[in-house]
């Protein structure tokens, strides 16, 4: 019998650019999260780099080459016992200074189950001059991802994917209850997008929402805006991180779900 709830997490971090740094605050978070009963665990964007997007052409990996992050995340989740969904990991492409932007799942026995690479992509140029041109140092995927973990099924996106709704229609689609999101959203669009933008997805997809962001201060002095946390199909942050590295813990529940579907059938209802 499938339980009708699961534990999740998800982990806030400040990564630098230090890559045997920032997997070793991965697996101490992973630890922590399984000790308090999740199963299932997301992390950021940028969990092993935040550095340069062209710093990642050095870092990509092929999926199955035994890289060293790939092994980092299997080897976790493999000895802790806890599923890892793991944002923003450069997966080496057909254009080779060119990586796609990845979220990769690994199961509890540590095997990889999914890949969806990032399909769009952060060009922007802010009010304060900054200027972000993810384009020129990342290939874009195109194939919205289910993948089931822990018996519930998980649609997975990244950062900037949060802003374009149509996706996660698609992952509803595909029978999704539980949308991730990892993330390292600047500060200012952060400070007033990120809440409405995630409770947004989370009403109109009737799902349960799990947000990992970056926090804090990284290299090239970029700044990122945290607030990792679990929206319920209703709308309603049921747990959020503070002003600081952390973790989130919470339980998605399958009756809840099918409950808010169930009392607004808008899912149902569409035309379009």
């Amino acid at each position: 019998m499938v339980d009708s709830s699961l534990t999740v997490a998800a982990l806030q971090m400040e990564a630098q650019d230090d890559v045997p740094t920032n997997l070793e605050v991965v697996r101490r978070g992973v630890e922590a999260a399984r000790a308090r009963g999740a199963r299932v665990i997301l992390l950021p964007e940028n969990f092993a780099f935040m550095g340069p997007e062209e710093g990642k052409r050095e870092l990509a990996e092929r999926l199955g080459d035994g890289g060293p992050i790939q092994r980092a995340l299997a080897s976790a989740a493999r000895e802790v016992g806890i599923a890892i969904l793991a944002g923003g990991f450069p997966e080496r492409s057909e254009a080779p200074d060119r990586p796609y932007n990845a979220c990769v799942a690994f199961d509890a026995q540590g095997v990889l189950r999914a890949v969806y690479r990032k399909i769009h992509l952060f060009d922007v140029d802010l009010v304060d001059g900054t200027s972000y041109r993810e384009s020129r140092a990342t290939s874009a995927g195109s194939e919205p991802v289910v993948v089931e973990l822990e018996g519930f099924k998980f649609g997975l996106s990244v950062c900037y994917d949060l802003r374009f709704p149509e996706l996660y229609r698609r992952l509803v689609d595909r029978g999704a209850e539980v949308l991730v999101v990892p993330a390292a959203f600047t500060l200012q669009t952060g400070k007033d997008h990120w809440h409405v933008l995630l409770r947004a997805r989370a009403i109109e997809a009737q799902c349960w929402v799990l947000a990992a962001a970056q926090w804090g201060r990284h290299p090239r002095g970029r700044a990122t805006y945290g607030h990792s946390l679990l929206a319920d199909p209703w709308g309603h942050v049921v747990a959020e991180a503070s002003d600081r590295p952390g973790l989130v813990v919470g339980t998605v529940d399958r009756e809840y779900l099918a409950a808010v579907r169930a009392r607004v059938p808008s899912l149902a209802h569409r035309r379009l």
